[in-house]
């Protein structure tokens, strides 16, 4: 008479145990994961200088503008400082640069220096030399405000010769726009 529980058979018997176990371990269902408990931080309002220009297109003129900032921190209020210029002025006597609804141009703050990325919509303003200096130069006066020694503007991603008119080669600091 052969043996019941010899070495093979225990062994077949533990291996048939442990494959129906993970059958089972693979063919339930995930479990649902808990939504992650955001924590909205408050906006804290700052006051900030934004510039325009005068209805002649010939002056910059400053607005005190309230920022809506999460931090405090100088690419943040930057941004900012350029989402409320895109809206343009609240002052009637101010002209906004930008035609309503244009995105704000994104910015970054590195080392002192502002990388200004303008759209590729801001290409296709065909202003001319004195409107597009009233452009870069409001964008300039209002990110200098804030801090920093100069603004580099790119177009679309990328660094270019000029905006049409104006060379873009060289970063705008405020002696640039002192004139204005």
């Amino acid at each position: 008479m052969k043996r019941l529980f010899s070495l093979f058979n225990v062994i077949t018997l533990l291996l048939l145990g442990a494959s129906v176990l993970a059958l089972q371990a693979v063919q339930r269902p995930p479990e649902t994961p808990e939504p992650p408990k955001l924590e909205l931080t408050d906006r804290e309002a700052v006051k900030g200088n934004v510039y325009f220009t005068d209805p002649q297109v010939r002056a910059l003129k400053m607005e005190v503008r309230t920022l809506q900032v999460t931090q405090k921190d100088v690419g943040t209020l930057a941004q900012a400082a350029l989402n409320v210029w895109a809206q343009g002025p609240n002052d009637k006597a101010l002209i906004g640069v930008v035609p309503a609804g244009t995105p704000a141009p994104r910015v970054y703050y590195r080392g002192g220096h502002y990388f200004v990325d303008l759209g590729a919509e801001y290409g296709k303003l065909k202003y001319g030399s004195s409107g597009e200096r009233m452009l870069l130069c409001t964008i300039t006066r209002t990110l200098l405000d804030l801090r920093g020694q100069d603004v580099t503007f790119l177009l679309a991603g990328k660094n270019t010769d000029t905006l049409g008119h104006l060379d873009l080669r060289e970063p705008f600091t405020g002696q640039d726009c002192a004139d204005q």
